[in-house]
């Protein structure tokens, strides 16, 4: 195992710091990666991971994945195989030692590319294993960070050489010790890609009611696999994974598009207002309308991922 380097580290900070000088998320010139930047902590936010890789470079995150508690540093990386509903909380920030990271998504077609081109062997018949994990973050993914952060500087490269050493940030993860996680998830046939199909099925049909069966179709699994291989995904059950994306919605719905809570409640698929505003305040932590007066108050439209 190759520790990673500090100096690589100090490295990124600095083009992070140069790149993403505001609070918040920062879209690069680098299609599908994102800058984050914090003084002070901040959370939790519940967001949807879409696929992608994490890499902290200064300061400490904790993610909550259905009642999993993942803690990542700069001495991590994290990867999100499938989309994901989860709460986020940066513990360690300061105005003179800000959180700072890199985020890099990606897609399932990229990761089948890279493992058809290169030599890395997977099969199709391994259980799902969780769709998030956290990893040690070793010398090789450091160094193609910091090689593809550079290209910010030079951006007449970015077309040619962005892909090329976005495929090769995926090649190392692919390697590493949770490597077959994110290989299941694009392996056609697999147990997990048939529970990515469904996660897919249920963020497009959210509001929607749907019975289990149903999604057993999907996957073409019995009700009883599917719910066992669900729930080593997300960590969560296909009903309570519903519940977070339809509430996070709602959440949006009332937050930037000045719904009124009998409008969000309908179009996130509840039928029964009281309902929706007792789930709302179990995830949340307050009925709607507190929640909502709260965060205009206190969150002044910071983004965090």
């Amino acid at each position: 195992m190759v520790k990673a380097a500090p100096d690589k580290q100090s490295t990124l900070a600095e083009v992070i710091k140069r790149f993403a000088p505001k609070e918040g998320i920062c879209e690069t010139s680098i299609p599908s990666l994102f800058f984050i930047r914090h003084s002070s902590a901040y959370g939790p936010v519940h967001s949807v991971y879409k696929p992608s890789v994490c890499i902290i470079v200064q300061g400490e995150k904790e993610l909550l994945l259905g009642q999993e508690r993942l803690l990542y540093g700069p001495n991590h990386y994290l990867v999100a195989s499938v989309d994901l509903p989860v709460s986020g909380q940066i513990l360690e920030a300061s105005d003179s030692a800000p959180y700072l990271a890199m985020k890099m998504e990606f897609t399932p077609a990229e990761i089948l590319e890279v493992m058809e081109e290169g030599t890395l062997q997977f099969t199709t018949d391994e259980d799902p294993k969780r769709g998030m994990y956290v990893s040690e973050v070793e010398h090789p993914i450091l160094d193609v960070a910091v090689r593809l952060t550079d290209l910010l500087a030079s951006p007449e490269d970015i077309p040619v050489l962005a892909p090329l050493i976005k495929k090769e940030i995926l090649y190392r993860v692919l390697q590493g010790k949770h490597g077959s996680a994110l290989a299941q998830m694009a392996i056609q046939g697999s147990y997990a890609q048939r529970i990515r199909d469904v996660i897919h099925y249920i963020r497009r049909e959210f509001n929607q009611s749907f019975r289990i069966e149903e999604l057993a179709d999907i996957a073409g699994m019995s009700v009883s696999t599917l719910h066992r291989h669900f729930r080593e995904v997300t960590a969560m059950s296909p009903i309570q994974f519903q519940k977070q994306i339809r509430l996070q919605e709602a959440r949006h719905l009332l937050l930037y598009e000045d719904a009124d809570i009998m409008e969000a409640a309908l179009h996130v698929g509840y039928e029964s207002v009281s309902q929706f505003s007792r789930e709302y305040a179990r995830l949340f932590g307050l009925p709607p309308r507190r929640d909502i007066n709260r965060l205009k108050e206190e969150w002044s439209g910071v983004t965090e991922d």
